[in-house]
């Protein structure tokens, strides 16, 4: 789990680390030129952002949902099995999905008495701790995506009783596919139901965990090229 892989001849530490970081540096210099370059990019952002809330309000829903369905098979005496497992997996959907939206909205806890002293330290800290969040983030987003690949390698499976339909499983893989390859990747579909594959219920942590990366990293670019946090603050009436 420590290699570091070359994408197009240089490593992806390169990629996730030093050529963002360097990013950053530009839109440090060069403020009044990446504004307007940037400005649509982050209108995108933000809808992108926001429809990853939307989702985690969906999942949000399905537990109540799944509750609401448990508690129906109990009352007639009909067996709903995975029930806690697809819970589980609705929870964590709903973790992750809503941490890039709610992280623009100021719900993520901030640590904001050194922030008050005065506008040059508030800029500069916030400058500081996004860049070291951006970081982490990154790492946390990149072996959260290789835990995916080692799941679908080893073929873990749920230890649970939860099952879905085999087919789910191949229209995932079609996303991370060519389209001449689709017709190869069917040719081995069963109508059954299997066991849940564990990376398919850890898909919403590692683009949960990736837009995360992603939008620290430009809350950190729009807070070098506007020179105010555009996190928004919490204010308790």
């Amino acid at each position: 789990m420590t290699d570091w892989l070359n994408f197009l001849s240089l490593p992806l530490w390169f990629w996730l680390y030093i050529l963002p970081s360097f990013f950053i540096i530009i839109c440090l210099v060069f403020r009044s030129t990446m504004k307007p370059v940037l400005k649509p990019i982050w209108t995108i952002l933000d809808f992108i952002y926001l429809i990853s809330g939307v989702i985690a309000a969906i999942s949000m829903c399905m537990i109540l949902l799944i509750i609401v369905i448990q508690m129906g098979t109990r009352w007639s005496g009909i067996i709903f099995e995975g029930s806690t497992e697809f819970a589980g997996y609705a929870m964590a959907s709903t973790s992750f999905f809503a941490l890039a939206y709610s992280l623009g909205k100021g719900s993520h806890i901030r640590v904001s008495i050194f922030l008050n002293w005065n506008s040059f330290t508030s800029k500069w800290l916030n400058v500081f701790a996004l860049f070291i969040a951006s970081l982490i983030s990154t790492y946390f987003a990149r072996f959260a995506v290789k835990t995916n690949f080692m799941s679908e390698m080893l073929n873990d499976r749920t230890q649970g009783q939860d099952k879905i339909p085999e087919a789910m499983i191949y229209i995932i893989k079609m996303f991370g596919t060519y389209p001449s390859d689709w017709y190869g990747l069917w040719q081995n579909y069963e109508e059954k139901w299997i066991y849940t594959p564990v990376w398919v219920p850890q898909l919403p942590m590692s683009i949960g965990t990736i837009l995360l990366a992603i939008c620290l990293w430009d809350h950190l670019s729009r807070l070098t090229v506007n020179g105010v946090s555009s996190i928004e603050q919490e204010i308790v009436k």
